[in-house]
């Protein structure tokens, strides 16, 4: 791990090289993660870029199922005609996005890397310690680039909204105190709450809270603005939607999982969750039975979020297993390299029923777990 105040200053630098190959005058679009801290990250690019002269910025936010290095999404993008691309809080992937083309891309990041792609300009903060979250990345960095643009300063709740929504309210962000003093923690968390509702309700309302982070003065005028009724209406679904996946109990594998030597401790067993919502809730389920369950990689299998697609979220208290890893070794023909990145300890991904029915084999499920 190197530590952040020692790999900052490179990656400020990977900032500017970016700045200075991409045109001012032609399209800048800002490809990000539907989750707080991706659309947090977004918003103060969006919000930012132009006090550093560019004169066209377009946020756009991941579909529900989109990976950004999917031919669709490559596609997508390409269709907005960008003279410059960031893609921030979706991973970095040898297979890229745009710049093969020549568009200059800059990868701004803090999930396991699976590699990186030629021609890129890459942050990836993986290996730092602290790891921060994309929008914590996002507000330092331009902070940094551009030390005499005060408007900046003015941002700083919505990287308070990508920190709290990832990494909590105690993060060690050095900026949380001022900003809780500036904004008050019960506006700022008012607001994490509501962004993160968006992008779990059944109606995904993921761009109605980007709208919202580039336009909005504060925590409180974003939670408090008519347009935020959607977000208010998502909160109280996915509340509903919470209190009925609680009621679902795990179910625990019978073996050691079928994985290469060396991934996974002699006698782990996994823990799996199976929950039928059509709110982005399997994530959330994962991470509180993580806390009653310490020994077991905690699986949330979600038959419900999209058609005749398991999505699923597994999350883990052990540092002894590295989650991506263990999963990318297990063969799944047809999806490998699409599932199974993230963190060490919080991956997952969205597969047919049967890929999802190999994988718990392979895990040591009994079949009759089987979706």
């Amino acid at each position: 791990m190197i530590p952040l105040a020692d790999a900052f200053p490179e990656a400020v630098h990977t900032l500017k090289l970016w700045l200075d190959a991409a045109p001012r005058d032609g399209r800048c679009v800002v490809f990000c993660h539907f989750d707080a801290d991706g659309l947090a990250a977004g918003a103060l690019f969006g919000r930012a870029l132009p006090l550093l002269g560019f004169t066209e910025v377009v946020v756009v936010p991941s579909g529900r199922d989109e990976s950004a290095f999917s031919d669709d999404a490559r596609q997508r993008l390409a269709a907005l005609e960008p003279a410059s691309l960031i893609v921030t809080d979706l991973g970095v992937n040898t297979r890229g996005t745009l710049e093969a083309g020549g568009v200059p891309t800059l990868y701004v990041d803090h999930h396991r890397p699976s590699g990186a792609p030629d021609d890129a300009f890459v942050i990836s903060a993986y290996d730092w310690e602290p790891i921060p979250c994309s929008a914590w990345l996002a507000y330092g960095l331009l902070e940094a680039a551009a030390p005499d643009v005060d408007e900046l300063r003015e941002l700083d709740w919505i990287a308070a909204i990508g920190v709290i929504s990832d990494l909590g309210e105690n993060a060690p962000w050095p900026l949380m105190a001022d900003a809780k003093r500036r904004h008050t923690a019960k506006w700022l968390k008012e607001a994490t709450v509501l962004v993160n509702a968006a992008r779990r309700a059944s109606t995904f309302q993921a761009p109605a809270a980007l709208d919202l982070l580039l336009s909005a003065d504060g925590p409180k005028p974003l939670a408090e603005h008519p347009d935020a009724d959607p977000l208010h209406a998502a909160r109280k679904e996915v509340n509903r939607a919470m209190a009925e996946g609680r009621k679902a109990a795990p179910v625990f594998s019978e073996h050691d999982p079928d994985v290469p030597e060396g991934l996974a401790p002699d006698d782990l067993r996994f823990a799996l969750v199976r929950v039928d919502s059509a709110c982005q809730i399997h994530p959330l389920i994962a991470q509180q039975w993580r806390g009653r369950l310490p020994t077991y990689p905690v699986i949330c299998a979600n038959t419900g979020y999209l058609d005749g697609i398991v999505a699923f979220s597994t999350r883990s208290a052990r540092e002894d297993v590295r989650l991506p890893e263990l999963y990318q070794s297990i063969d799944t023909p047809g999806w490998n390299g699409r599932w199974g990145h993230g963190h060490d300890q919080a991956s997952g991904g969205h597969l047919p029923p049967d890929v999802f029915n190999r994988v718990l084999d392979a895990l040591g499920f009994p079949p009759d777990a089987h979706v």
